[in-house]
């Protein structure tokens, strides 16, 4: 039984939501990092569901891209929120200001 293309563009959508919630919302930069992951995953869902829905790879080539892209930006912004948490003892985002003059 196959899953109707409109069921996971709701969930897309959702994900979407909460996903640009958090990173308004929040002030904790590993939260904003999961938040802008969820917008990944929910731009991944609607890849794979176009693709489904015509019968063309090229949306699931591009959601491994996608998910290759999540990685590197997992690796590389928590390694930035490690370095400024050893310099300012602190993850949230209002106190960060060390680009500042």
């Amino acid at each position: 039984m196959a899953i109707p293309t409109e069921h996971l563009l709701i969930l897309s959508l959702v994900l979407l939501a909460i996903g640009i919630a958090g990173v308004l919302i929040r002030r904790n930069v590993i939260i904003i990092l999961m938040s802008i992951e969820l917008i990944l995953n929910a731009a991944n869902i609607n890849f794979v569901a176009f693709s489904r829905q015509w019968n063309n790879l090229t949306g699931q080539i591009f959601g491994v891209f996608n998910i290759t892209i999540a990685a590197a930006e997992v690796a590389v912004g928590l390694a930035i929120v490690i370095a400024l948490f050893r310099n300012r003892e602190t993850v949230n985002v209002d106190e960060m200001n060390l680009m500042k003059w």
